[in-house]
C-alpha cells in the first residue's frame, strides 16, 4: 500500500501568494488615486464656496464705486465693503506668494476665520500652513481665488478647475 499525502504543493502556495500580492498592488495604487482625487475635489468645493460667497461683494462694491470712480472712491469704497466689521471682515493682502502670479494686488484679500465664520464656512477645514487669497475684480464683476497650498503647482481655482482627472 502507497502512502498517499493530500495537501497543498509548494508550488500551488507560491502561485497564490504571487497572484495575492499582485491584486494588493493593484488595490493600493488605484486607493491612492482615488484619495488623490478627493483631495483635488474637496479643493476645488472649498474654492468654489469662497468665490460664490465673494460674489456679492464684489457686485456691492462695485455698485457703491458708480461709473468711473477715481482711485480715492476705489479704495474708500473697499476698505468699506471688503475689509470693515460690517463688510466681509477680509485682511488686506501686503505681501503675495510669487506662485500665484499676480501683478496687481491692489484688490487681494485673505480669507480670515471671522470672514469665514460670518459667510457660513465654518465647515471648510485650513490647515496651519494653508490660507485663501480672494481677488476682486470690480471692472469684469469677477472673482478669482488661490490656495497657497495648491494642487500639483497649481494654485488658482481656474487651474485647478482645469485639471482632468
Amino acid at each position: 500500500m502507497e502512502n498517499k499525502n493530500k495537501g497543498i504543493t509548494l508550488i500551488t502556495l507560491t502561485i497564490t501568494v504571487v497572484v495575492l500580492i499582485i491584486l494588493a498592488g493593484i488595490a493600493i495604487s488605484s486607493g491612492g488615486n482615488v484619495i488623490r482625487k478627493a483631495k483635488l475635489e474637496e479643493l476645488k468645493t472649498n474654492m468654489l464656496l469662497i468665490q460664490a460667497k465673494a460674489k456679492s461683494y464684489v457686485e456691492e462694491a462695485t455698485f457703491k464705486m458708480g461709473i468711473n470712480p477715481n482711485e480715492e472712491k476705489k479704495i474708500e469704497v473697499r476698505q468699506e465693503i471688503y475689509e470693515s466689521e460690517t463688510g466681509a471682515q477680509l485682511e488686506k493682502a501686503e505681501t503675495i506668494p510669487t506662485e500665484f502670479a499676480i501683478e496687481d494686488s491692489t484688490t487681494c484679500y485673505w480669507l480670515t476665520p471671522a470672514t469665514q465664520e460670518k459667510w457660513g464656512l465654518n465647515k471648510i477645514e485650513i490647515e496651519e500652513n494653508e490660507k485663501y487669497l480672494i481677488q476682486f475684480d470690480e471692472t469684469n464683476l469677477a472673482v478669482e481665488v488661490y490656495n497657497t497650498k495648491g494642487y500639483e503647482g497649481k494654485y488658482s481655482l481656474k487651474e485647478i478647475d482645469n485639471i482632468q482627472e
